[in-house]
């Protein structure tokens, strides 16, 4: 259902974490960007309609915000394809939806945060070496979407750089993770078998 000739943004988050600050970026960019359309997960007919409605009273068309429904992980993988940008929200960052859109060389703007929620999207992009992806307040967020939603070059590239380093990065290297995991039981086991206090271990 989404038309074929528009600039797709989209945030698979939960909407329970769409807070109004993040909203309003978001239809400041619509505004600005005639042929933006924003894509996000369906989770009732209450919650589609009250965001349609918030839309409209920031004088955003509401058809222009398009609901996506829960469908199995293969299905919604699969539906990456015709996302043009990811963008996250603030205080509880995408975790899963942020590893899901890596997976698919899919580049997610996020803005990074205090606590540990509205980090983790910053850390994951760190892990694949794609730190350009993360801000640190609202007007470099902003910028930053505008900027690749004018530079498909820009873009390109970064989904080039996410295909290729996904399989070499940190990130997705399940046996490395592992093998870290237990050497950081083992040295946490041996710290406290010395009768020392506990402490930051580094690997």
């Amino acid at each position: 259902g989404l038309p074929e000739d528009s600039y797709v943004l989209c945030c698979f988050n939960q909407i329970h974490k769409i807070t109004p600050d993040c909203f309003e970026i978001w239809m400041r960019i619509l505004k600005r960007r005639k042929n933006t359309v924003l894509w996000l997960i369906s989770d009732n007919s209450w919650t589609i309609n009250n965001i349609r409605r918030e839309a409209k009273a920031r004088g955003v068309n509401p058809d222009r915000l398009h609901f996506a429904e829960r469908v199995s992980v293969s299905t919604h993988l699969a539906r990456h394809k015709h996302i043009d940008l990811c963008i996250d929200t603030f205080n509880y960052n995408a975790h899963t939806t942020t590893s899901d859109a890596l997976w698919t060389s899919t580049p997610i703007v996020t803005k990074q945060g205090d606590q540990f929620a509205a980090r983790v999207a910053s850390s994951l992009l760190h892990s694949i070496n794609a730190p350009e992806l993360v801000t640190f307040n609202d007007s470099q967020y902003e910028a930053l979407i505008l900027e690749l939603i004018d530079n498909s070059e820009k873009l390109a590239a970064i989904k080039r750089k996410l295909e290729e380093n996904r399989m070499t990065a940190p990130l997705f290297d399940t046996i490395r993770y592992t093998r870290n995991f237990e050497k950081a039981m083992d040295l946490a086991y041996e710290n406290y078998m010395r009768g020392e206090q506990p402490k930051d271990i580094h690997l």
